[in-house]
């Protein structure tokens, strides 16, 4: 099921072809990485000492018993070369391998993130602070920064993994984010990505969707996200492309003293906002960041409501409530998810143990619960290739299966024709 012809001439700007010593075969340098990530043997120091002795993984990237196998660092210059994107491309072949055999279909898509530790050890974490700053206010900046996020912990021998936890109650640790798609149909997986642990999943939506439709060639129907996702930006972007949204709202926080802003009735036909009592709050100064927009009451409306203690701070005129400029897709999603049906629960249902189940079975079998190396882009390879190796093992069940029909098939024939001959 794996055709690497095509990669001979695809890395060949990157080889002299007429001087310095012979490269290793593009085919068993690729044949090799993906038997390690097959077999959770992710080292090369280790999986070449396997290959030495494994008449399987010998077999699978074409060496005899009497031929020497190339150095575990060879691997390791190979991957430096080529690049993190010319291993996304050998993850998109196997995903259009799978949609050519017809397990994969790519209309119906599960996303999920995961978080995967980083290669560092806990001694060489260090505190982020601004040196002037702290010698010239060591009061003020100790209190200051402490809130604002300056004292978050950094890893100085892999920079690009940052602090992140999945619950609230486990600890921070130095981690990378992977962002996976998964086909409902077979538990392909559609697409792969990597960012820093800190980095939002709603951030990286609307590029995935995109990156998907392109590999697939097939327009997305309906896509499933949990929680996490629930944000405006991404019901818009999905409305945008038009593709169904089975995400399920967050929980709105209790009402306390204060009146919240989901008290405020939002006017997207007019971009007017009304409060409780039927005031109106405009618009008022530029869009923050380009997603947010200020809404302002009147202070002589405020003056006299009835709700003011409750609604208005004492350091202030009048109330003033924000809006993302993508809130209508939030406000029709939210009524979507009033009128869930049993299709869109199944959905919801199997996308928890669809791309949940694929997270676990990489990080069980396929060494994906640790980084490899250091540095994003060695990450990223990781990722791509354990993809691709998830991916080739669907091919393999597919192709098992068809050979067990064809057998039976045969089987039923030749039974036949003993009868007829009989």
């Amino acid at each position: 099921m794996l055709d690497l012809s095509w990669l001979r001439k695809e890395v060949g700007n990157l080889y002299c072809m007429d001087n310095g010593r012979p490269g290793i075969d593009p085919d068993v340098a690729v044949r090799l990485m993906l038997a390690g990530f097959l077999l959770g043997i992710v080292h090369d120091r280790r999986l070449l000492r396997e290959a030495q002795v494994n008449i399987a993984i010998r077999w699978f990237v074409g060496y005899g018993l009497h031929e020497v196998l190339p150095d575990h660092s060879s691997l390791t210059r190979i991957r430096q070369r080529w690049g993190a994107e010319r291993f996304r491309d050998i993850f998109k072949r196997t995903v259009k391998a799978c949609i050519a055999a017809k397990i994969a279909a790519g209309e119906i898509v599960h996303i999920d993130a995961s978080l995967i530790r980083a290669n560092v050890s806990w001694e060489v974490l260090a505190v982020r602070h601004v040196v002037d700053v702290e010698a010239a206010n060591p009061v003020e900046f100790e209190w200051k920064d402490r809130q604002s996020g300056k004292y978050k912990k950094i890893c100085t021998t892999d920079p690009d993994a940052t602090m992140a936890t999945s619950s609230r109650n486990r600890r921070l640790e130095p981690a990378y984010k992977q962002h996976t798609a998964v086909d409902d149909l077979g538990g392909v997986v559609l697409d792969v990505e990597v960012s820093t642990g800190e980095e939002n999943e709603g951030t990286a939506v609307e590029a995935r969707l995109d990156a998907i439709a392109s590999t697939t060639g097939v327009d997305i129907t309906t896509a499933t996200m949990d929680a996490g996702y629930a944000y405006a930006k991404v019901f818009r972007a999905l409305e945008d492309r038009k593709i169904e949204a089975i995400v399920p709202a967050k929980v709105e926080q209790q009402p306390g003293k204060v009146i919240p802003t989901r008290r405020f009735k939002f006017d997207a036909r007019h971009n007017l906002v009304r409060c409780p009592t039927g005031k109106i709050l405009r618009p008022k100064g530029k869009l923050q960041r380009g997603s947010f927009q200020h809404f302002h009451a009147s202070s002589k409306d405020c003056r006299t409501c009835p709700l003011r203690s409750r609604c208005v701070s004492p350091s202030r005129h009048a109330r003033v409530v924000v809006f993302n400029i993508n809130h209508p897709s939030l406000l029709r999603a939210r009524r979507k998810r009033l009128r869930w049906g049993e299709n869109e629960y199944n959905l919801y249902q199997r996308h928890r143990w669809r791309v949940e189940g694929v997270h676990g079975e990489a990080k069980t079998w396929h060494g994906l619960a640790r980084a490899i190396r250091r540095g994003k882009d060695n990450m990223r390879i990781q990722a791509f290739l354990t993809a691709a190796a998830i991916n080739l093992k669907r091919l393999a069940a597919a192709l098992f299966v068809i050979l067990l029909l064809f057998a039976a098939g045969f089987d039923h024939r030749s039974r036949l024709q003993r009868i007829a001959l009989a």
